[in-house]
């Protein structure tokens, strides 16, 4: 008998989720290691917009499931790019409008990109007096939410199905490569490191979790700062952090990340953004100075296209003075993740939830996208 049901997803748009995920690895090693050693990294932006079209889909498919998002219905939410990439084919896939708020910091590339995917691309014009780029991006979900009654917004920052999307990056990684001593992530909404670890630690209890974060981001504990680097790092403290998780935590600063990325398009092709400089830093620093035989796995959430006009654009970089020198080739250490504002490459191995460190002024919110809750951000931050 037909199925009585009209909200069925066609077989052609049904296919395109298909080509999410299984994703190749590649084995890293010099110039950020040598002697043998070097590190193994997931390549994400294998997938067509990179690691967030798995979180994106797997949002979209459960808020389906529960009602929360109804057949037809828009989609609304704050991105600073790659989420909205993966909204996008989420949207085409299931049949749904897609609305992405952003700032003037996006790419135009970008915007040029998403708006071809069939997105709405808002982007609000002046920061909010205190809560920045981010916050009123925030504002701007709300206000269009209430123009759309049965609209939606995933609010990737506390959303459980956030992390539990990852569950099969992690078990393609198991399968790859057998067994990992150390896994490296960046962390933004804190979904990916969460979710991969999460499945990976039952599988070896002994893996410990390393994070990268960029200088002037809160998610550590450190104090709100304009940042340049885009894709990690927040202004705001998301729910989805696992911060018992953690080993340790790295910032990067971005000339570092820059560095990082030239050199590895220079070796070994696989490259990427602000994210993927800033984890191979770090893990090529572990593999240097870890045992021999330690098995290290780094996440690289992206390519290189989007950063063609930043990362990879010497008249950018330069303006920006993040063509000086190459990093130092260790971290700095430091004993508290608030001890003081770090400025370069450093690592911390006390990881706390910043919101059980000593009480701060405005500094208690909890990071939703869709939340009208004002944390205390800086106005300049871009994400």
């Amino acid at each position: 008998m037909p199925s009585q049901t009209t909200d069925i997803t066609p077989p052609a748009r049904s296919a395109l989720s298909g080509l999410v995920g299984n994703t190749p690895v590649l084995h890293i090693s010099e110039p950020l290691a040598c002697g043998g050693r070097g590190f193994w990294a997931k390549l994400e932006g294998f997938n067509p917009g990179g690691i967030k079209d798995r979180p994106a889909l797997h949002m979209v498919e459960r808020a389906r499931a529960r009602g929360d998002l109804r057949p037809g219905a828009r989609i609304v939410e704050s991105t600073s790019g790659t989420l909205g990439l993966g909204l996008a084919l989420a949207g085409m896939v299931y049949g749904h409008p897609v609305t992405l708020v952003t700032d003037p910091g996006l790419e135009a590339s970008m915007t040029r990109l998403l708006t071809a995917y069939g997105a709405r691309v808002d982007v609000v014009g002046e920061p909010h007096p205190t809560g920045g780029w981010q916050q009123a991006r925030r504002d701007r979900v709300d206000r269009l939410r209430s123009q759309h009654p049965q609209s939606w917004c995933p609010d990737q920052y506390n959303n459980p199905d956030n992390t539990s999307a990852y569950t099969p990056l992690a078990l393609e990684m198991a399968s790859e490569l057998g067994h990992i001593d150390v896994l490296v992530c960046s962390v933004g909404t804190g979904g990916h490191s969460a979710g991969v670890s999460r499945v990976l630690q039952q599988l070896y209890p002994g893996l410990k979790l390393v994070g990268v974060d960029t200088i002037g981001s809160t998610i550590f504990g450190q104090a709100a700062r304009p940042r340049l680097m885009r894709g990690l790092g927040s202004s705001i403290y998301p729910r989805n952090v696992a911060y018992d998780r953690f080993s340790e935590v790295h910032w990067v600063a971005p000339g570092e990340a820059v560095w990082t990325c030239r050199q590895l398009a220079n070796s070994h092709y696989a490259t990427g953004g602000w994210s993927v400089g800033a984890v191979a830093l770090v893990a090529g620093w572990l593999a240097r100075t870890l045992p021999a035989r330690t098995r290290i796995a780094a996440i690289f959430p992206d390519g290189p296209q989007r950063y063609l006009g930043t990362v990879f654009d010497d008249d950018y970089c330069a303006a920006h003075g993040l063509l000086d020198e190459p990093p130092a080739p260790e971290p700095e250490v430091i004993g508290r993740p608030d001890e003081k504002d770090v400025t370069r490459w450093s690592r911390c191995t006390t990881v706390v939830d910043p919101l059980a460190l000593s009480p701060r002024p405005q500094r208690g919110a909890r990071a939703s996208a869709c939340a009208r809750k004002r944390p205390h951000t800086s106005p300049k931050t871009p994400t």
